[in-house]
């Protein structure tokens, strides 16, 4: 196994990813032969991502270790990666895309408590306790790389490509501080620190990392055992800092050469293990964790040095985006580029949709007004103006969520006293997400009603192969998603469509956006000569009837649209195209200015939490 990234053995890895090949594959039954590197995806947009821990989604070998399945657990429960294999049938018949896995490298062995992956001790080495059999995988790491192959290769014959959570701004606990332990309160300078060993203990005598340590001890690959590589202030923010007990890289460390200038040795070494896991793995894409907590100058430098890599291979199309939990201004600090910028680099593809997740969930459920929605991608059109990714424009590209590993309540909500009350809301949200631009990304065990809420992040960490007849292709929840899915997948407008929200109205008069909680929300997505009208009402008891505005040009009177989807199975077809005079109507638009017509509408009629996606016969 490599401990160098400039060992021979990763040299001949990425000899080997630029020497393209056939690869056979079994699934099924069948033989499938495919390229490798496995080409990219002409247009992400064209895919939905499933993100899963690996901990936490199944094991067909044995139950959750800790019960019950879906308590608050904070070890690992034992989920593994031939668990994900023996469910990508599953998941490609719901119709993912694309499995988005949280982090799979090594984690500090000594602590039972990294089962996120978040922690990483060895940027080169593969997490043991994610293989089907752990203790011969501690022995033996090429088992686990194989069962992580197996799993990558079964996917890429199946269709669905495979992203890797990353992590560049911190590593697991791999030192203590003296006289504190794991954590130790932020100062402005290093305090003395205690190399840990393959059993988790601070050496007194480690001061400095030790020269040839076990490959469970300090921090691998080799050359990143060094002080100065590693903040060494104790916990801190945004400005700088561990990240509770994992030790902040210090990303920002210069050191000079004859040759090269000034240069940044922690940033080379995570750029050159990042390019060995896509030669290596053959994966897709990287989301890349607390990207915010990372130099903005930085970003752009791994985003351009892993694009060129994945081009120098074949994938055209690698994926990268951030988790930046912030609003829209900080977002676009790290995404793109601004077109009048002097430079050439361009930083990730896209960011994790944080803002529109502040917003839709509770629109959704009608604790907000769908102007909250509306008003966010104004601002977010103004914020990104000048800005080009490598994609194109950065927010079409978005990864768009409804809830994710990191919240302390799924989005589902299963009323004790009424639990089937709120179930059409899933459906509704779901639409919503995969109907408005970007790629939309489902939290695992969605499709199958998970509905965890407590007091710590692992209410929604839930083991899901514990639940009784936990991948059920038949839950109305998994039926629900797959037509959506499916619809999406159908409809280029729904991927590729310019997005428009549209005023509706009540009384056929006064038009306008849903300014109010449990209101309408409707949009349309446009491609060409093709509307499709997408119409939400949040309200849980009541109905609504009345109009949308449809584009003028491309609607003629009379015409019929039809019901692609609804979460109700008696929806009311909507009434042809008809047109208001000049004069005859008011119309509120965004900025606040009224016009008076004229123009076309669409009747038609919502039951509570009911959605409606239209298109024209």
């Amino acid at each position: 196994m490599p401990t160098s990234i400039w060992s021979d053995e990763i040299q001949a890895v990425f000899a080997q990813a630029r020497s393209p090949r056939t690869k056979r594959v079994q699934i099924g039954g069948k033989t499938v032969e495919m390229p490798t590197p496995f080409p990219s995806p002409e247009d992400w947009r064209d895919k939905w991502i499933y993100f899963l821990l690996v901990d936490r989604f199944n094991n067909p070998q044995a139950p959750p270790r800790q019960l019950p399945w879906n308590g608050e657990h904070g070890e690992y429960q034992g989920g593994t990666f031939n668990g994900v294999r023996a469910q990508l049938e599953y998941l490609q018949e719901l119709g993912v895309g694309a499995i988005w896995l949280s982090p799979v490298l090594k984690n500090c062995q000594y602590n039972p408590y990294s089962y996120h992956g978040y922690g990483i001790q060895d940027f080169l080495q593969i997490e043991p306790r994610f293989v089907s059999d752990s203790e011969k995988a501690r022995k033996n790491p090429q088992l686990a790389e194989d069962e992580l192959i197996q799993l990558i290769d079964e996917a890429h014959a199946r269709g669905i490509y495979v992203i890797f959570d990353i992590v560049l701004n911190h590593v697991g606990d791999i030192f203590e501080y003296e006289g504190y332990g794991s954590v130790a309160p932020w100062r402005n300078y290093p305090y003395l620190i205690h190399w840990r060993d393959e059993n988790g203990r601070g050496r007194p005598e480690w001061t400095a990392a030790p020269s040839d340590p076990t490959p469970d001890a300090t921090i691998w690959p080799s050359e990143l055992r060094r002080n100065e590589f590693f903040r060494r202030q104790g916990e801190g923010g945004e400005e700088g800092g561990d990240f509770g007990s994992l030790k902040e890289l210090a990303t920002d460390y210069q050191e000079f050469s004859p040759v090269y200038g000034v240069y940044y040795p922690v940033r080379d070494i995570l750029i050159r293990a990042h390019q060995y896991l896509i030669a290596k793995f053959d994966v897709d894409g990287f989301r890349i964790d607390t990207l915010k907590f990372i130099e903005p100058d930085f970003s752009r430098v791994f985003a351009n040095a892993i694009r060129e890599f994945a081009f120098s291979i074949g994938k055209k199309e690698f994926f990268t985006f951030g988790e930046i939990y912030d609003n829209e201004d900080k977002i676009a600090r790290y995404i793109g580029r601004n077109a009048m910028e002097d430079s050439d680099l361009i930083g990730v593809d896209a960011a994790l949709d944080f803002p529109l997740f502040y917003k839709l969930p509770d629109v959704a459920k009608g604790h907000l007004p769908p102007t909250e929605v509306i008003n966010m991608f104004e601002y977010r059109r103004r914020v990104q103006h000048g800005t080009i990714s490598s994609q194109g424009e950065a927010s079409k590209f978005f990864v768009t969520f409804l809830d994710n590993h990191d919240q302390h309540q799924r989005f589902y909500f299963s009323d004790p006293n009424d639990p089937h009350r709120y179930d059409d809301q899933v459906a509704l949200a779901a639409g919503c997400l995969f109907a408005l631009q970007g790629i939309p990304c489902l939290y695992y065990g969605t499709e199958q009603g998970l509905h965890g809420a407590g007091g710590t992040l692992e209410a929604v960490r839930e083991a899901l192969w514990g639940r009784p007849n936990a991948f059920d292709p038949q839950n109305p929840f998994y039926q629900a998603i797959q037509k959506i899915a499916a619809m999406r997948d159908r409809q280029p407008a729904l991927r590729y469509g310019r997005q428009y929200f549209r005023q509706i109205s009540g009384d056929g008069v006064h038009f306008g956006f849903s300014n109010f909680p449990s209101g309408v929300l409707a949009f349309s997505r446009i491609l060409s000569d093709q509307e499709v009208i997408v119409t939400a009402n949040t309200n849980s008891q009541s109905e609504w009837q009345g109009e949308v505005l449809v584009d003028f040009a491309i609607n003629p009177v009379g015409s019929i649209y039809q019901i692609l989807f609804s979460n109700k199975s008696n929806s009311a077809a909507p009434e042809p195209v008809s047109e208001k005079s000049m004069g005859s109507v008011e119309i509120r638009e965004v900025d606040g200015a009224i016009t008076h017509g004229p123009t076309r509408v669409l009747r038609l009629k919502l039951q509570p939490m009911e959605i409606q996606i239209l298109e024209e016969l």
